[in-house]
Parts: C-alpha cells; structure tokens; sequence
C-alpha cells in the first residue's frame, strides 16, 4: 500500500513521546484539527490507547510528527519517531504520513495549552492538512 494522501479524507495525529503521546483528530474538508486525550502509556498499553481511538473516530489515514534538530538534523528521537509510524503502518494498516514537527511543542506552549502533547498533535496534524492540495 502506498501512503497517498488523494484519497484520504480523515486523519488521527500523533506526538510520540516515550511516556506521552497527544492525539489530535482532524479533516481534509475543514483542514482544522481537535485535541484529543492525551495517551499516558508505554509500549503495548499505548497501543491499546490507540486501538480504542482508531476504532472510534475511524480515520482514513494517521500522521506522526517527526522531530529533528533545529539544522534538520536528526537524532534518538526522530529515530524513535519513525519506529512508531512503522509500527502504526504494520499494526493498522493505514496510510502513515511523517510530518516534521520541529517547534511544534514550543508553539503548543506559547498558545498557553492546558496539555501540550495534545496541542502539540493539533498543530502537526493543521500543517499536514495545510500542506495538501
């Protein structure tokens, strides 16, 4: 399956992080996004989190911010990152889209955000959808 963003008309976003991942829920008609609750879990109970989300709000396709360097660079947790967005690839098998998300939790806690990770996602997820024709 290739990750074509065309035919997709609803998205659930991510901002991983090894305790914490926000999620956010948004569509190509609007291009606006929703903060969703944040997931405060690990490894397989994150995926549960997850599970229950996707069987919810059904989206066509999910997005993950990526972090890198202010240079671009990358580093651990742009690695972790994309780990996630293959695991989320292999387990849903839904169309995954990386988004550089660089500043995007430094944005979300300019806003004043209550839940930055939230927040955080909600922006990814705004930029991506920004980002289509």
């Amino acid at each position: 399956m290739t990750d074509d963003a065309s035919a997709c008309q609803t998205f659930m976003a991510f901002d991983y992080g090894l305790k914490r991942t926000g999620v956010a829920s948004g569509n190509r008609l609007t291009r606006t996004a929703t903060p969703q609750t944040t997931i405060a879990a690990e490894g397989d109970a994150r995926f549960a989190q997850i599970t229950l989300r996707l069987k919810e709000w059904q989206p066509d396709a999910l997005v993950v911010g990526v972090p890198f360097h202010p240079d671009g660079a990358e580093h651990e947790n742009t690695l972790r990152a994309r780990k996630f967005a293959r695991q989320l690839r292999g387990r849903y098998g839904l169309p995954v889209f990386e988004v550089d998300e660089r500043y995007s939790t430094t944005e979300a806690h300019a806003l004043g955000a209550k839940d930055a990770d939230a927040a955080s996602a909600c922006i990814i997820l705004e930029q991506f959808l920004r980002s289509l024709p």
